[in-house]
């Protein structure tokens, strides 16, 4: 074994699974501090990577540390396991590659790996698990990859480092490097500070009238949303529906939660309630006798009535967020509209069962159609669920 060690191809294995713990950190690290400014509710996105390998368990209305915790740890091993392969499997080919030219592949190579999670590793074979590929659009997996392969040029003077030979022919480039890698860390840490503080980077819209209504419109449209996943909560029959439940509460409070902090940090005071012109306009919004009757549902009678009912809102839901995203004028509203609109379109399908190769495509085509277009937007009625 120390022979390994000490061989090429053991120095190889030792500085890529440093620099896997470099990388992963690094992504990890910067994928807390931008979730926010774009969007995304970072404890959320953390408990749904948790149910890869941990399963529906994982869900919870309000995520727990252990859950925020299992999520992180799971992608920082994800991330360590893709350097492994990229200089230590493939290391014959690799392992000598300058670090300009390590910094020209990242980005393919994080297309590759991002894409082979988002479409098979994880829906598919081995983990088996659509939670994760309907919840998230693949562009939030491609970006936390390419943050982690930007490290990957630091690989060659690692390898020098182990090796002992220092100072290395590549010292001024991975100074270079390190210290905008720092920079950039530092930088966004200091926004997101900024942000936890309700003072995000301003609004950079041209139509504040169409953004604020959006955001008035959407909040309300979640509340009822939070208040309908937390009835299920409490009184779903299907284990995997109440767990779904549980996602659909945190994923809307999440996105209310932002809301209200690029308000206060946009427009000054809090998100106002959207008035009685915007909800008369809202798709979806069910009637307070809906709301009785699913209030009233009891046994085997409640889990098909939240299906149809929470579809229903889903899909004007998705309505909404489509018309942000091609109206909203602010790019962090457009984003974070069709992440919106991916995850309900992907929650519809999971309480109708969608897993495997079924769950791949609706998937890839929420990601691209736009409203009513997709199979989520058009389902109906609630099919009887099965085990999971």
């Amino acid at each position: 074994m120390a022979g390994f060690l000490k061989s090429q191809t053991g120095l190889n294995w030792r500085a890529a699974a440093l620099l896997g713990l470099i990388s992963s950190t690094f992504s990890t690290l910067v994928s807390q501090f931008l979730a926010a400014r774009i969007g995304r509710d970072a404890v959320v996105d953390w408990m749904v990577v948790a149910t890869i390998p941990l399963r529906d368990g994982m869900l919870q209305s309000e995520p727990s540390w252990s859950s925020i915790a299992a999520g992180i740890l799971f992608h920082q091993w994800a991330d360590f396991s893709w350097a492994l392969v990229f200089f230590g499997l493939f290391g014959r080919w690799t392992a000598d590659l300058k670090p300009q030219t390590l910094l020209l592949i990242a980005l393919p190579w994080a297309l590759f790996t991002s894409a082979l999670e988002w479409f098979s590793l994880v829906p598919l074979i081995p983990f088996w698990q659509p939670i994760f590929t309907l919840n998230q659009p693949y562009w939030i997996g491609f970006l936390v990859h390419a943050l982690s392969a930007m490290m990957y040029p630091l690989f060659p003077w690692l390898r020098d480092w182990l090796r002992g030979r220092l100072p290395s022919r590549h010292g001024r480039f991975t100074a270079v490097w390190s210290g905008l890698s720092a920079v950039t860390l530092l930088a966004l840490g200091f926004v997101a500070l900024l942000g936890w503080q309700n003072r995000e980077l301003p609004w950079m819209g041209e139509n504040p009238a169409f953004d604020q209504s959006y955001m008035r419109r959407m909040a309300a449209h979640h509340a009822q949303g939070v208040e309908l996943a937390r009835l299920a909560v409490e009184k779903a029959q299907d284990p995997y529906l109440k767990n779904l439940a549980h996602l659909m509460a945190a994923d809307q409070k999440g996105e209310i939660a932002i809301f209200q902090q690029w308000w206060r940090s946009w427009f000054a005071g809090g998100l106002p309630p959207a008035s009685p012109e915007e909800h008369a306009s809202m798709p979806g919004m069910l009637s307070p006798a809906q709301m009785d009757s699913l209030r009233g549902a009891n046994g085997n009678a409640f889990d098909p009535l939240f299906i149809s009912l929470m579809t229903t809102h889903h899909q004007g839901a998705i309505l909404m967020a489509d018309r942000a995203l091609r109206g909203a004028s602010d790019l962090r509203l457009r984003l974070m509209a069709h992440a919106t609109r991916h995850a309900q379109r992907g929650e519809i399908e999971l309480m109708h069962g969608s897993q495997g190769f079924a769950a791949v495509k609706s998937a890839t085509l929420s990601l691209l159609l736009p409203a009513g277009e997709a199979r989520a937007d058009q389902r109906g009625a609630a099919p009887s669920m099965h085990a999971h």
